[in-house]
């Protein structure tokens, strides 16, 4: 009884590898004689799915004049621009939040703050790596920060530099009578850990 039993098991196993073993064999042939044809199938399903999702097209952003406000803004987190500043070689992307995955991809735009062409305090962050604004320190009175956003691009001119604590945030006021751009990063530039020095670059809108 338990020889018979034995068999049996060995039976159904070696049925089950062989089985096994045949499907294996047949996805291997689909898979070469036919897996271009399945990839251009799931690519139209794919642009079908995007089709659908893009049928709402949304409205471009753009400034609107007589309020100084923009129509549609962007989505917190996402890129909306890029700031250059020839000076210390800097060309990074700008996104919307200040939060620390967005400030391992480029520069910060504090929320609590207005955008590019508003009329108001603009805040801008980010770390002082060798890659972003290491060379902060370099940039002088009278040098030139480039904005440039899907509405428009605006060009600030550096008036002064100051060296504050992170909880002087007085130095770092948020008004709507003038444009000016707050741009800041960890001070020392060289520091390794937590910093709390902040390295402040202010520059108004000159065109």
């Amino acid at each position: 009884m338990q020889n018979k039993f034995v068999q049996a098991l060995k039976a159904t196993i070696s049925s089950i590898i062989v089985a096994l073993f045949i499907t294996g064999l047949l996805i291997l042939v689909i898979y070469l004689f036919l897996g271009q044809e399945i990839g251009t199938i799931f690519s139209l399903v794919n642009k079908v799915s995007i089709t659908i999702n893009t049928n709402k097209v949304e409205e471009p952003t753009v400034i609107n004049e007589e309020k100084k406000s923009l129509e549609n803004y962007p989505e917190y987190g996402t890129q909306y621009g890029t700031i250059e500043i020839e000076k210390i070689d800097v060309n990074l992307p700008i996104y919307f939040g200040d939060t620390l995955e967005v400030l391992k991809k480029g520069i910060g735009h504090s929320s609590g703050s207005y955008f590019p062409g508003e009329g108001g305090s603009i805040i801008y962050m980010g770390h002082n790596y060798k890659k972003m604004l290491k060379r902060l320190g370099e940039l002088q009175i009278g040098n030139e920060i480039k904005i440039t956003t899907s509405y428009g691009e605006y060009t600030y001119k550096v008036y002064d530099m100051q060296l504050i604590k992170e909880t002087e945030l007085d130095k770092l006021p948020v008004q709507r009578d003038k444009e000016i751009l707050m741009l800041y990063t960890c001070y020392p530039f060289n520091n390794i850990g937590y910093a709390t020095q902040r390295y402040v670059v202010y520059a108004e809108l000159v065109k």
